[in-house]
């Protein structure tokens, strides 16, 4: 055989090697048209907030105002130290109030002395913002560890959210440890795996996390349901994948105009958005 061809030959099956076990990396839950109900919503981020207005986000002011112009919402949940549902998007409190302070450190006597964003506006919990939506609206609900409590965060998310048979949701976040937790420990409740482009922006991860992260390759753990994906950086090999050969559903994150939301919906995600009204 000609040298030339054989290599050739052996390029080429290497290709479709790395090519087939990322596409058996990527795989997930594949999803009905109207996605357990969750589809045909859109889900302002971190409420329908405003801060110009008063409205900060992640507060109970800007879930009233989501719920009142017929959106669903998403949201952040840490865990204080005394074991509160803290819903806030930062780790750290100093954008958002002022208090150079970790939520992680602090318990809930502190955190109820606290006020977003210059406003009236108390820091709120979880179990504050459940009972406005159930029965009405559907909540994306995003777990953020820190450090090793992800197992105890998650689950105590879940618990609570058993106390709401009528309200509709689903569980995201970013660290594929919560999403292996759900699915071995509450496969029912609806996962989705966050990501964006981790190669551009690290945010502390290493290179072979960051790739992993950026390309969805670690999903074969995790199996989720479906996947949020920055939509600046949604032009990727991995979400292709998952969405065209797993049918698996995506939600795009932060949307911030019309037009953009126009696109997206025409690809069939569904929109996360934040400063405008999306129709």
């Amino acid at each position: 055989m000609n040298p030339f061809l054989a290599i050739g030959l052996t390029v080429a099956a290497l290709v479709v090697l790395v090519l087939g076990l990322w596409a058996l990396a990527v795989r997930g839950n594949p999803s009905g048209e109207d996605f357990y109900g969750l589809a045909g919503k859109h889900y302002a981020h971190r409420g329908l907030h405003n801060a110009e207005r008063s409205v900060p986000e992640n507060s109970l002011k800007a879930f009233r105002l989501a719920l009142r112009y017929g959106y669903g919402a998403e949201l952040d949940v840490h865990l204080s130290r005394d074991k509160r549902l803290v819903v806030m998007h930062d780790e750290n409190l100093a954008r958002t109030t002022g208090a150079d302070m970790n939520i992680a450190a602090v318990s809930s006597d502190t955190l109820d002395g606290l006020r977003l964003e210059n406003s009236g506006e108390k820091v709120p919990y979880l179990e504050e913002v459940l009972p406005l939506f159930s029965g009405q609206q559907p909540l994306v609900i995003e777990i953020k560890p820190h450090g090793k409590n992800y197992a105890r965060l998650t689950y105590r998310v879940c618990k609570l959210l058993d106390e709401y048979p009528d309200l509709q949701f689903c569980m995201e976040s970013f660290d594929p440890r919560v999403l292996i937790w759900l699915r071995r420990n509450r496969p029912e409740i609806i996962r989705g795996q966050l990501s964006m482009n981790f190669i551009k922006d690290r945010s502390g991860l290493k290179w072979p996390m960051a790739f992993a992260m950026t390309n969805l390759l670690l999903n074969f753990l995790t199996q989720p349901d479906f996947v949020a994906y920055k939509e600046e950086d949604r032009k990727n090999l991995g979400l292709w994948m998952c969405k065209t050969l797993w049918r698996v559903q995506e939600f795009s994150w932060t949307v911030h105009s019309q037009e953009r939301a126009d696109e997206l919906k025409a690809k069939n995600s569904i929109l996360i958005f934040e400063n405008f009204a999306a129709q």
